[in-house]
């Protein structure tokens, strides 16, 4: 049974994902409105989405390499004041470049969070990794939900154009975990407790298992996050209310999430990845090929698809690559949010060339997103975004379908091995 102090410092991590998480879902929900107000097209819009992705990952990495040294309190305090810095200028936004260095600014600090927390998590519950890192993660996906939520009660009551009020929002929850923080004693990772020396990790952080990992790890980031941040976007004129499907998905992975506990000692981890493997694919071919209330459908299966790959992913190197310490948990964080940033800025462009296909040959994409609503360049966009944003979930399909082939041979591989336990000093 945890003592009092390790559920305190439990509960203050997941209030700070739980801030990470409404950025995505509050971003998601505004996008279309900022690049309606600001004239942003789909791939300057992708370029500011993705800067939160390469600031996670910068975040993340260094705060792999230096947690051990300045502490997971430290790592904290930064993430505390790049959110304030980060929401702050969002609010106060006026064009193409505040919005991207004010993305960048947040996701560096949801880069700093995951940096500190999840090597915490881990520290706390040494025997139960994955269960509890599926359980910390839910907030990412309920932060998403909330967040969807209230930019959809904001366009239900007639506000809709007030988003720095919805992004004003995430100052409440930012403050409270800093204030917690502030008063909490930190443990030291699982690592410098048991005495692996430096060397020990860095030789875990190169090992066949550990890179196979990392690899895998930039598949399953796409197909979660890049689908999570679009998927309103690419079905906007395909359905009525896009981000209803992202409800859905997150929601599905917040039940998920919440009773990870009896799928993973029954499955164990990498049998649990296989199983997302395969329901992620199938989600996003129904997403992809369906129209009307299939839809529904397609993202409640792609959610129990998705719902445990990012948690599962780390907890499987947590559990059996212990050695790799913090740096190998942070790693794996990195390489999926470089991932997606670096896929999000490239399935921009192309959506922008998917869409200028659909049109009129000679057409400026410009020229048609300045159309008034109602007429003919008007409608014609619209068709051309109806037909190319399935195109991309259809792409994206293949990415979870080499994961199914991938995960199989990890569960025969990892048939006849063992979980790695590590020794407190």
């Amino acid at each position: 049974m945890p003592n009092i102090q390790t559920s305190k410092l439990f509960w203050a991590s997941c209030l700070a994902l739980l801030v990470t998480s409404l950025s995505f879902g509050i971003r998601a929900g505004i996008m279309g409105r900022l690049g309606a107000e600001f004239q942003l097209n789909a791939s300057e819009l992708s370029t500011i989405t993705a800067t939160a992705f390469w600031g996670f990952p910068l975040a993340v990495v260094i705060g792999g390499f230096i947690v051990d040294i300045i502490g997971m309190k430290r790592l904290l305090v930064m993430a505390f004041v790049f959110h304030l810095l980060g929401i702050a200028l969002t609010i106060f936004a006026t064009g193409y470049w505040t919005l991207f260095f004010s993305t960048l600014l947040v996701g560096i600090a949801n880069g700093t969070v995951e940096a500190a927390c999840n090597p915490l998590v881990a520290s706390l519950y040494p025997n139960d990794k994955t269960t509890r890192l599926n359980y910390f993660h839910l907030w990412f996906p309920g932060g998403i939900v909330i967040g969807t939520l209230v930019v959809m009660l904001f366009n239900e009551i007639g506000y809709g154009d007030m988003w720095q009020v919805q992004v004003g929002l995430m100052l409440i929850p930012t403050l409270i975990y800093g204030y917690l923080f502030s008063k909490l004693e930190f443990p030291v990772t699982e690592r410098v407790a048991s005495g692996v020396s430096t060397g020990d990790m860095y030789k875990a952080v190169v090992s066949p298992l550990f890179i196979f990992m990392f690899v895998c790890m930039f598949l399953t980031a796409i197909t979660e996050l890049f689908t999570g941040q679009w998927i309103g976007l690419l079905l906007s004129n395909v359905i009525s209310n896009a981000v209803i499907l992202l409800t859905l998905t997150t929601g599905i992975m917040v039940v998920g999430r919440a009773f990870a506990g009896p799928v993973v000692h029954r499955l164990a981890p990498q049998g649990v990845l296989l199983f997302s493997a395969v329901f992620a694919a199938l989600g996003l071919y129904l997403l992809g090929h369906s129209t009307g209330s299939m839809l529904y459908i397609g993202a409640l299966v792609f959610g129990i698809g998705v719902c445990y790959f990012w948690p599962t992913m780390l907890g499987f190197v947590a559990t059996n690559i212990p050695k790799s310490g913090a740096l190998g948990i942070n790693l794996m964080g990195g390489a999926g949010m470089f991932a997606v940033s670096l896929y999000t800025i490239f399935m921009g462009s192309r959506y922008d060339e998917l869409i200028l296909k659909h049109l009129p040959a000679g057409a400026s994409l410009a020229e048609y997103q300045a159309a008034a609503p109602g007429t003919e360049q008007a409608n014609a966009l619209a068709s051309a975004n109806t037909l190319a944003g399935p195109e991309v979930l259809n792409f994206t399909l293949t990415l979870p379908i080499i994961l199914i082939i991938a995960f199989a041979g990890l569960v025969f591989f990892m048939r006849s091995r063992k979980p790695e336990k590590l020794t407190h000093a």
